[in-house]
């Protein structure tokens, strides 16, 4: 899975851009989804799964559990931007555009809060809107540290190879699964999978960023190896879901297991299996629209797409009446469908809180993936 690295490759990526972009959008759609808020009797609103009610829909989570694309495209982001702007103001603007929406968000987050708390809102509310809120920031800490150690990082993959460099650090997750079984409950550990895990797709992207991972038999490799990670994981007891359920014992994705890790190789793989047929479809004009708009704001979008979800149910709330697919406890597949039906909202809501909190411009308009993209 190598090949040579070039010092001259494309400014853009449309497969990347496209993968981003799908990265994002996932993600969002998938936490809308999974995210039950309901309403109880005194008023205040309480978290729920529709996974706990309904398991047979967790293998959908490995479509919306797109986290994997996301460190892939941000390690490819990070080496394109680094080679044309070498030195040491490189990292400091990069680490910039992460952390300016973050400070936005806890900023904003902050003052509607204690608003909520002087109103009189349950505390009950208060903290479900506090966890959902706060919840996105968690990758920001191994995001950060990925972009920190992106030289390093990029010349062992240069040195020693992806597959070796790859396997190295899903061996130190393995590692952790196998102490999580052994050790008695409770004991602790410190997060290395947070950043074991996560630096798998991100190597996978410096890699292909350098021209590796370029040719067919890189990509069935990658697919094939994660597929039957996955079939390994899953034999050995991992759980079925990609994402936390709450009541359950085990989580795949806090701490990221083995089979988060299974997962980001398998979609990387098949990503860049399907690349001539995604490459002519992001050439259109709709779908090269929407990833330009995602990716132009795609940090902002992942960070406020849980505030905006808690907004739109607290606000639904004071009309009293428990609305279905909003308030209702997620329970049947009459839910989800509901819940279906208010996507269209929750999406025009954070699509008017993300552009309004746009900075004004005077220059001409910048590419796709201000955010995160290849600059």
């Amino acid at each position: 899975m190598s090949g040579p690295h070039t010092a001259h490759r494309p400014v853009r990526d449309p497969l990347v851009d496209g993968l981003r972009a799908f990265a994002v959008a996932a993600v969002v759609l998938g936490h809308w989804l999974v995210t039950g808020l309901v309403l109880d009797e005194a008023g205040a609103l309480n978290l729920a799964s529709p996974l706990t009610a309904m398991p047979a829909l967790a293998p959908a989570s490995w479509v919306l559990q797109t986290l994997g694309l996301f460190f892939f495209a941000a390690g490819h982001a990070s080496a394109r931007s680094a080679d044309r702007h070498p030195g040491p103001g490189w990292l400091g603007h990069r680490l910039r555009r992460l952390l300016l929406p973050a400070v936005a968000l806890l900023g904003t987050g902050s003052a509607v809060l204690l608003a909520a708390a002087v109103a009189g809102v349950a505390d009950d509310t208060l903290s479900v809107a506090l966890t959902l809120a706060i919840s996105p920031l968690w990758f920001l800490a191994p995001l950060l540290t990925l972009v920190v150690l992106t030289s390093p990082l990029r010349a062992a993959v240069r040195r020693w190879g992806t597959p070796r460099c790859a396997v190295t650090a899903a061996a130190v997750v393995a590692g952790a699964d196998l102490a999580v079984r052994l050790l008695p409950a409770g004991v602790w550990l410190p997060p290395v999978t947070v950043l074991a895990a996560w630096a798998v797709p991100y190597l996978l992207g410096l890699a292909h960023a350098d021209g590796r991972l370029s040719r067919r038999r890189d990509a069935r490799w990658l697919a094939a190896t994660g597929a039957v990670g996955l079939a390994a994981v899953l034999a050995l007891g991992y759980p079925v879901s990609a994402v936390g359920i709450p009541g359950d014992g085990r989580s795949n994705l806090d701490p990221p297991s083995l089979l988060v890790v299974a997962l980001a190789v398998t979609q990387t793989g098949l990503a860049l299996l399907s690349r001539p047929t995604l490459v002519r479809l992001l050439s259109r004009p709709l779908p090269r629209r929407l990833t330009n708009g995602i990716n132009r704001h795609a940090v902002r979008v992942y960070l406020w797409h849980q505030p905006v979800l808690v907004a739109v149910v607290v606000l639904a709330a004071h009309g009293g009446t428990a609305l279905p697919g909003l308030h209702t406890a997620p329970d049947d597949p009459t839910w989800l469908l509901a819940r279906i039906g208010w996507l269209p909202v929750l999406t025009a809501v954070l699509v008017l809180l993300v552009r309004r909190r746009e900075p004004r411009r005077t220059t001409a308009p910048v590419n796709a993936g201000r955010a995160t993209g290849d600059r």
